[in-house]
């Protein structure tokens, strides 16, 4: 099991990441107060030296809701976030997967500022479609935190996320816990949010949060590439 200690900064120069995404340049970086649950509108930015996250920047393009597909957040805060991704939050999602992150270390990351969470594949062969693959390294503001293996199945914990959210289009919060896990490992909280979907290649896609109302707020992006 990878250590989830943090790591130092690792470069990510790979061809598909610079195909897709194109550096953010002049932009104002604002610090601010804000917590967790307040993360739609009082999310701060942060600023970081990592090439990573200098890399992925979010395209300046118009937001449309033709794009948009749902991702959601979850884990108990002391144990591992899960990422599940939706077209719709009525259907079945199409991928999901449990990061080597802590749930309580990812709410200090959104707490603190800009959020780039990059998964990439190490497949040799590109026989599957992108989000098909299994093994991916996850990175987290340009850290190395380890790898996961996406999901085939839900489980029983999944299962009850996601029908307790079916009717939720985006919001963060506290859900009631099946069991008694919550004693151990705290409570079960929730991000859920639309985000714009942009395909730069077979190897290359990315996931940017839009904001409520298309205001100027946090940045949370989701990035998938394949070597």
């Amino acid at each position: 099991m990878p250590s989830l200690q943090p790591r130092p900064c690792q470069s990510m120069e790979n061809p598909a990441i610079i195909s897709l995404l194109q550096e953010t340049s002049g932009r104002d970086r604002r610090s601010k107060s804000g917590g967790f649950f307040k993360m739609f509108k009082l999310f701060p930015m942060l600023s970081t030296g990592c090439k990573m996250v200098a890399l992925l920047g979010r395209p300046r393009k118009a937001l449309l809701a033709g794009d948009a597909t749902t991702g959601t957040l979850f884990g108990y805060r002391k144990g591992r976030v899960s990422l599940v991704i939706q077209e719709d939050p009525r259907f079945l999602p199409t991928f999901v997967i449990e990061l080597p992150l802590l749930t309580n270390v990812l709410h200090k990351e959104m707490a603190t500022g800009l959020v780039r969470i990059a998964l990439e594949s190490e497949a040799r062969t590109h026989k599957k479609r992108l989000m098909e693959e299994f093994v991916w390294a996850v990175y987290c503001n340009g850290r190395k935190m380890g790898y996961s293996i996406r999901k085939k199945q839900r489980s029983e914990e999944e299962v009850y996320v996601m029908q307790l959210l079916r009717g939720v289009s985006m919001g963060a919060g506290v859900l009631p816990c099946p069991c008694e896990k919550d004693a151990v490992e705290g409570e079960l909280t929730y991000m859920r949010a639309r985000f714009e979907r942009v395909v730069g290649s077979k190897d290359s896609e990315a996931y940017h949060m839009i904001n409520p109302d298309g205001s100027d707020g946090p940045e949370l992006s989701i990035f998938f590439v394949r070597m």
